[in-house]
């Protein structure tokens, strides 16, 4: 007798310990990252990929370093900057630059959907590097997520598909390779840094890495105030607030717990890219961002079979 089909449940992402200010935090965060991917869309054409990354970085800097400082940090800086600087590297000037880059033929739902691949990226680096095992449900999970990011690349009405729609696509699938590069070489390097410590420094060393190549590409003509403020926002606020917000998630309700913004930002960016740049928001969006989340939710183990 064939043994009942067993079905698919929740995780953790439906946690009945989350309290209000939790599901607030959760959903703040969420729709400040979603908005980050709206400002690089607004600003990365006026300002160029690069003076406008380093541009974020340095204002992200500014705001987090006191904080830094107030809470007597600079000794881990002083023991892990190596290895710091190797992740700012990977989860800050190339892969922000890169993002900044897809901004500028992408609209910022698309990207914004391309970066919910990192989960895929992350599992199969630490899969391949050091040795974690990937389940054939988590392999199940990346095929259907991927099968979501070629659902969105032939969507007639979104992309003009050509040379320069495939090169952006690629920038973006590219950035979520270094972020999920970033994520492993902070879990097996960086155990016990506080996560403060490494995203301050990263944030100097990426206005120090990028600052040379900044001024080199600088735009001719001085932007607008109204493109400053931008810029400004997407780093104190898309950067310096998202992620002290993050870390106090973090602290009350784990890492993991924490990382549920994944399957909420997507959707934060497709509605202001919409009502604020007028930018479609099709079925073959919607679908392939359902496909690449529901995959997602499989590979990182959200989605369960019963037994």
């Amino acid at each position: 007798m064939s043994a009942r089909p067993r079905p698919l449940q929740w995780g953790s992402f439906l946690n009945n310990h989350f309290e209000l200010r939790d599901w607030l935090g959760l959903f703040a965060l969420s729709a400040i990252w979603g908005a980050s991917f709206f400002f690089l869309r607004l600003t990365a054409p006026v300002f160029g990929p690069v003076p406008l990354i380093a541009v974020r970085v340095f204002f992200g800097f500014c705001f987090l370093f006191p904080v830094f400082l107030a809470r007597g940090l600079l000794p881990q800086l002083r023991e892990y900057w190596r290895t710091i600087f190797v992740v700012s590297l990977s989860n800050m000037s190339l892969p922000f630059t890169l993002l900044a880059y897809a901004s500028l033929t992408l609209n910022a739902g698309i990207t914004s959907i391309l970066n919910a691949t990192v989960p895929f990226f992350a599992a199969l680096i630490a899969f391949g590097f050091w040795g974690v095992r990937l389940s054939r449900l988590g392999f199940l999970g990346m095929v259907i997520g991927f099968s979501g990011v070629v659902l969105i690349v032939f969507d007639p009405t979104a992309i003009e598909f050509g040379h320069e729609a495939l090169i952006a696509i690629a920038a973006g699938l590219c950035a979520s390779l270094f972020y999920g590069t970033a994520s492993n070489i902070a879990q097996h390097r960086l155990q016990g840094v506080s996560g403060l410590t490494v995203t301050t420094a990263s944030l100097g060393f990426a206005a120090l890495t990028l600052a040379p190549f900044a001024w080199s590409q600088w735009p001719d003509m001085n932007p607008s105030t109204s493109m400053w403020v931008s810029v400004f926002t997407l780093g104190s606020l898309c950067t310096g607030v998202a992620y002290l917000i993050f870390y106090k998630l973090i602290s009350r309700i784990g890492a993991a717990q924490a990382l549920n913004t994944t399957f909420m930002v997507p959707a934060f960016s497709l509605l202001f890219s919409s009502v604020f740049l007028d930018e479609p928001i099709t079925v073959f969006m919607l679908g392939g961002c359902a496909l690449i989340l529901f995959g997602v939710a499989l590979t990182t183990g959200k989605l369960k079979f019963s037994r």
